[in-house]
């Protein structure tokens, strides 16, 4: 017998209630009673007036047909099962290399396509290098076009500044294998009071995956994520953490598009990102910094995290050359064992 139950109308089935918190993402509000939702049941998936099926009085039997005996056991057929390729949406032995040779080997490969990783440091530490130095790569050695969302600086100065490192960019950009985009002119605008509240997530979204299309983009760099955060309120910081989420899931069912975010942390800081969340987001993390060994201060690099891929927790020591990008020197460990010797 089949029983048809509707769901009472409550916040605690929609999916923009922060349950914790008690705090509506749609609405951007705290909510004093959950069971009188303030949009209706409007914004509820799935509706809360659809019915569901009662399965507590379901009798799960299997039919039994007599067969005639025979030597053979008859075995029913499994039903057919999604491949495992649908269900992870990438292929796990397809890689984008970064172009950083030591890296690459110790991630087995690269970054996973179609994923997205947060690469986060102290200031000056090299991460617009390392991001920029994953784009040139991709386009000039690999022919995989990427796009450079530059968020609080011009992106001319980005380009010069790649010139003055020994890259010229110029030619890429010509034959539509790079593009930069300047997204200064939007945030600006999410800094007004007034246009904070107006600006949804999906219009900034549908603009990156517009041009991704349009370039047939394999890989993206935002670089930082930093302005994305509004506010130093509660409802500020959870609307942009449900904004990371939502754009980090938007990218990802491209399926071919390998992100890199950049964040910065504080010197000294054990965060490894601003709002807390990046890091459960990404796949992977690479950490950048400084370390002195012997009053010498050498450049860092450490696999925080490699999802899918068993990395071992090592540090690397690089450096940044001219026309070259980062170069990996060597294991942390080797170089230290190599200073403590002399």
């Amino acid at each position: 017998m089949l029983m048809s139950i509707t769901q009472p109308v409550t916040c605690k089935s929609c999916r923009y209630f922060i349950r914790g918190m008690k705090y509506c993402t749609k609405q951007q509000q705290t909510l004093n009673d959950v069971n009188n939702p303030l949009c209706g049941g409007a914004f509820f998936s799935p509706k809360s007036s659809e019915k569901v099926l009662s399965t507590s009085s379901m009798n799960y039997t299997i039919p039994y047909t007599p067969q005639p005996a025979t030597h053979t056991l008859t075995v029913p057929r499994s039903p057919t099962l999604p491949s495992y390729s649908r269900i992870v949406g990438v292929s796990l032995t397809k890689y984008a290399p970064t172009g950083i040779n030591k890296l690459d080997e110790v991630l087995k490969g690269g970054f996973l396509r179609g994923k997205t990783y947060l690469v986060a440091g102290e200031t000056g530490a090299g991460k617009t290098i390392f991001s920029l130095h994953f784009l040139v790569y991709g386009a000039s050695q690999l022919n995989e076009s990427g796009i450079y969302l530059a968020i609080d600086e011009p992106a001319e100065h980005v380009i010069r500044g790649l010139k003055s490192l020994g890259w010229d960019v110029s030619e890429l950009i010509d034959e539509g294998k790079l593009l930069f985009l300047d997204m200064r002119t939007h945030f600006s605008k999410l800094y007004l009071k007034d246009e904070k509240r107006r600006i949804e997530p999906h219009i900034l979204i549908d603009s990156i995956i517009k041009n991704i299309r349009k370039l047939n983009a394999k890989r993206l760099v935002i670089d930082p994520i930093a302005p994305l955060m509004y506010g130093t309120k509660r409802e500020d910081i959870l609307y942009t953490r449900e904004f990371l989420r939502e754009m980090v899931f938007s990218l990802q069912r491209l399926e071919d598009v390998t992100t890199i975010m950049t964040s910065e942390i504080p010197t000294g800081s054990n965060k490894i990102s601003r709002f807390g969340v990046e890091e459960f987001l990404a796949t992977g993390i690479i950490v950048l910094g400084f370390e002195e060994i012997k009053g010498r201060v050498y450049r860092t690099m450490y696999v925080r995290k490699a999802r899918w891929c068993p990395v071992p927790p090592v540090k690397l020591i690089f450096d940044i050359v001219e026309g070259k990008g980062i170069i990996i020197k060597g294991y942390y460990e080797d170089i230290l064992r190599t200073e403590e010797g002399d």
